[in-house]
């Protein structure tokens, strides 16, 4: 991405917060933080029992269902124009692949994301989204590349226990915007994350415009990336891809203190 193109982006994520009304719950009134742009992002969904995710997540949360079932999701992505508020996109720093692995909880009425690992293919970002986020990062080689009307994404994690995943993905219908009440606005419109850390749980708000979806086919290998204890579904799951999505991101804030250890 060029000078220009990070400008761009910039200006992308800072317009994002002119526009609330699909927000299930008020803005944060603090300042942001950070600002990124996701591109060519596949969520790959596989229904899952409650009681199967309720041990990996801390008990200070409820994992949320839709129609009887909680959600695996499992979304690779390339990451543009990071920065923080007020300054330009570093250069070298600033883009890179990224997928994580996640479910969908809720704490006060606020439905948000609980990330069982994120890989990444920089090492600045995950020794700084540990520290800042606490959230479960780890390096990883990934392979990214667009041929044949379609991405192929292939990570090998380089940390911790082994995890890979290899998957070819395209879109192959119009963009819509999830309604709510659907499963897909369930899935994907969610404004905040959750972590927790050391005893204390914690909330980072995140803002983006609605979701811009489309139906997507693919190949997925990816049974090494849920929680050990945790088993991929072997049905097919359901997939869609969204082109690009402008965020705005801010510090995580401490909401409630925990002896759980997970």
């Amino acid at each position: 991405m060029d000078r220009a193109s990070r400008l761009e982006a910039a200006a992308a994520q800072a317009r994002c917060l002119a526009h609330v009304d699909h927000r299930p719950y008020p803005l944060s009134t603090g300042r942001w933080f950070m600002g990124q742009s996701w591109l060519e992002l596949l969520f790959a969904h596989w229904p899952v029992p409650v009681e199967a995710l309720r041990p990996h997540v801390p008990d200070a949360l409820e994992v949320e269902s839709h129609d009887g079932s909680a959600w695996l999701g499992i979304a690779p992505f390339r990451i543009e124009a990071l920065r923080v508020r007020g300054a330009p996109s570093p250069p070298f720093v600033a883009s890179f692949r990224e997928l994580n692995v996640r479910t969908y909880v809720t704490r006060n009425g606020r439905p948000g994301i609980w990330f069982f690992s994120l890989d990444a293919s920089s090492r600045v970002a995950v020794r700084a989204a540990r520290r800042l986020y606490h959230l479960p990062y780890f390096h990883a080689l990934i392979e990214w590349r667009r041929g044949g009307g379609g991405i192929h994404f292939r990570s090998t994690r380089q940390e911790d226990r082994p995890a890979r995943f290899d998957a070819e993905y395209r879109p192959v219908g119009d963009v819509f915007h999830p309604e709510p009440g659907t499963l897909e606005h369930f899935l994907v419109e969610r404004y905040c994350l959750y972590a927790q850390h050391r005893g204390r749980l914690y909330r980072a708000e995140i803002h983006h415009g609605p979701w811009p979806l489309q139906p997507a086919e693919g190949h997925i290998a990816a049974d090494t990336m849920p929680p050990p204890g945790l088993a991929l579904p072997t049905q097919a799951p359901l997939l869609h891809y969204s082109a690009r999505i402008d965020v705005a991101i801010w510090r995580p804030e401490v909401i409630a203190r925990s002896r759980s250890s997970k």
